[in-house]
């Protein structure tokens, strides 16, 4: 029981700096554009989180039961996961850079399989197809990580240097008081909008560790012998057919507010002012696009990045401008981020891994 409530906190750890990360990559552009004050944004990012998070459990499906076989999931190698995560996170967090906590994540969950099973690679799931079914529904590391991760900020930089580029030819004689005083509520609407699909996403994925902690717990009897009240800590099932409890969803989005308003500045700093600076129209365009492609994802279980997603799209937005309206140092910084992220989580996660079984063989 002392195990499962320690894989609980770090859990909820990890979904508090994320707020640090993404949730903070949701609302910098309309707090850099001056839109809302940051404390207001805030609020709009908790309701809206909590609205996504509800909507649905796609992706919290895949990390439960779709990327590590569960012959090999132990309660210290989810324990290990959360540290791998929580470690890099705190580091990028310290840097400023806007880095994935999604890929952080998946990267701890894959090391810390890979020291549980004594370095088999069949731990994980690499690729698996689904007999008559669309590639999109297919499971494992490739399709539901490795391609998204990919796709999803080439997307977002080259629609919203389309979007930006076309709303430039529609606003090109329009009085620039009327632009700032439209997109600025525009922009309102889009950052609801990201905040929702951020939600759908992101706060899916500590649902997700936290289901598959709970399963691992039921099926190991733990609660067989636990007090009464904490019977509404059984799960039976995870993977793709299971259902998340209310109450995690609501915790978790609620856990993630609480670390926005911590310490999101950094990466607002780093998203809305040294990358590229941007006005109402910019910031409504890369809302827009960034939302849509995290909210077409979470409806695949695919677990994108709200931070590739949004900065991309800022990017593109950039572009549209002039090509050399972006910081490339901050973007070449953020760019390498983006590379080491996975494996470095994962190294960490191994290597927690490993400490834990030399601590207590199992």
């Amino acid at each position: 029981m002392a195990l499962l409530l320690t894989i609980l906190l770090a859990a909820l750890v990890f979904e508090y700096i994320n707020g640090f990360h993404d949730t903070a990559n949701s609302i910098a552009t309309v707090v850099s554009t001056k839109v809302l004050t940051p404390r207001t944004a805030i609020l709009l990012a908790a309701v809206t989180n909590l609205w996504g998070a509800l909507a649905g459990t796609a992706v919290a499906k895949t990390i439960s039961g779709g990327l590590v076989e569960a012959s090999f999931i132990t309660p210290q190698m989810i324990v290990a996961a959360l540290l791998g995560a929580i470690s890099w996170n705190l580091l990028t967090w310290w840097l400023g850079l806007p880095s994935s906590s999604s890929h952080a994540l998946v990267g701890g969950l894959c090391g810390a399989a890979l020291a549980s099973s004594n370095g088999q690679w069949s731990a994980l799931i690499w690729a698996r197809t689904v007999p008559n079914a669309p590639w999109w529904k297919y499971e494992g590391i490739f399709w539901k990580v490795l391609v998204p991760m990919i796709a999803s900020p080439v997307i977002g930089l080259v629609a919203g240097f389309i979007v930006m580029s076309l709303l430039y030819v529609i606003i090109r004689h329009w009085r620039p008081a009327t632009v700032t005083r439209l997109f600025g509520k525009l922009q309102l609407v889009s950052a609801a909008y990201m905040g929702h699909s951020h939600g759908l996403n992101d706060a899916q994925k500590t649902m997700g560790i936290i289901a598959l902690a709970l399963v691992n717990a039921t099926h190991a009897g733990v609660f067989e012998h636990a007090p009464r009240w904490m019977s509404f800590l059984k799960t039976e099932s995870s993977g793709p057919h299971c259902g998340i409890p209310t109450w995690i969803k609501v915790m978790c989005a609620l856990v993630m507010a609480a670390g926005t308003a911590g310490g999101g500045w950094r990466i607002i700093r780093t998203m809305g002012h040294r990358m590229v600076r941007i006005q109402p129209v910019q910031g409504f365009v890369a809302e827009t696009t960034g939302a849509t492609v995290l909210t077409i994802a979470a409806a695949y279980g695919m677990p994108v990045s709200t931070t590739h997603a949004i900065t991309s799209s800022i990017m593109g937005v950039g572009c549209a401008r002039r090509p050399n309206a972006l910081n490339l140092a901050v973007v070449q910084q953020i760019l390498l981020a983006w590379v080491f992220t996975l494996p470095s989580a994962g190294i960490v996660g191994y290597l927690f891994a490993r400490l834990f079984i030399w601590m207590a063989p199992v």
